[in-house]
């Protein structure tokens, strides 16, 4: 096999060259004599059989075929920089990448806050956030698809090795499009309705994510005809639509509520709070999940 012509040592001469426009200005900056740099240019232009340096006045500047060159090859200095960092940072005992799974009935927007305060002291660090759905956030921490879950619902599975601390309690409420007939009927009414009353009455269901587990769904209304959703997202859609009624997390809700969008049903036996979960492997030591944990914690319980 020929070894290639272009080497990080070529490139990082190109680099310097460009940068501060002429051979002494950058074998000043790498330390090297001007005819070191102007041997490895030569040479690097014999084996592409290109010119990649014109001289105009004493600036030294780049051919077509040198920018080119010089712009990917810049492409391939940050990988192998990022690379070494990289490198470095596992040596330290700090993991290159975090995985995540996020409930989809959280608020992410207090997460993502937290993990850019996070990423702004370790910048090596990859993050990976993926959205799941009741028991597919727990099989996703089982079969190591991530390393971290957040606002996983309870209960926790009994399952050896997760560590799991409560986070909070998710309230939610049924509602229903303004223009559905059972915001109608319970406006006329004004009184509680039972939830036997519900079973004539389409119900929109967020599909749980869970591949291998017995899928299951929080508030799920027996004997009504089902609309299935893939996100929270839709599920809030599918409703203002008035595609069917279901319950939704208090705080989503409440804006389009107080829009007047949504209307809350009262129940006679409304749904209890759900204990909401951030788990992770004890056998996971990384410095940056660690890190990421304790930020997370903190800033759900500031006073602790």
């Amino acid at each position: 096999m020929n070894t290639p012509p272009l080497s990080i040592e070529a490139l990082l001469v190109l680099d310097a060259i460009e940068h501060r426009g002429s051979y002494a200005a950058a074998a000043e900056q790498l330390n090297k004599v001007p005819s070191a740099l102007s041997y490895i240019v030569q040479k690097l232009e014999e084996q592409l059989g290109v010119t990649l340096f014109v001289r105009q006045g004493r600036r030294a500047v780049l051919t077509p075929a040198g920018k080119h060159l010089l712009v990917e090859g810049r492409k391939v200095l940050s990988v192998i920089n990022t690379l070494s960092e990289q490198t470095q940072t596992i040596a330290n005992g700090w993991e290159p990448k975090i995985r995540i799974a996020c409930d989809s009935i959280i608020d992410i927007n207090p997460i993502f806050t937290v993990i850019q305060q996070f990423l702004s002291e370790h910048q090596n660090i990859e993050v990976d956030v993926q959205e799941e759905v009741m028991n597919g956030t727990w099989e996703a921490l089982i079969e190591d698809r991530v390393d971290l879950v957040i606002g996983a619902p309870a209960p926790v599975p009994n399952q050896k090795g997760i560590r799991a601390i409560k986070t909070g309690e998710l309230n939610s409420v049924l509602v229903v499009s303004k223009s559905h007939e059972l915001a109608t009927e319970a406006l006329r009414a004004n009184e509680q309705t039972q939830t036997s009353e519900l079973s004539k009455y389409r119900s929109v269901i967020v599909h749980d994510t869970a591949k291998h587990e017995i899928p299951w769904s929080a508030n799920l209304l027996e004997g009504s005809q089902h609309f299935y959703v893939s996100s929270i997202t839709q599920k809030i859609a599918a409703i203002l639509a008035g595609i069917g009624i279901g319950h939704l997390p208090t705080s989503m809700a409440q804006p389009y509520i107080e829009l007047g969008e949504l209307v809350v049903i009262e129940l006679e036996n409304k749904p209890a709070p759900q204990d909401l979960f951030m788990a992770w492997k004890i056998t996971n030591k990384g410095k940056g999940l660690n890190r990421l944990k304790a930020m997370l914690l903190e800033e759900n319980n500031p006073n602790a």
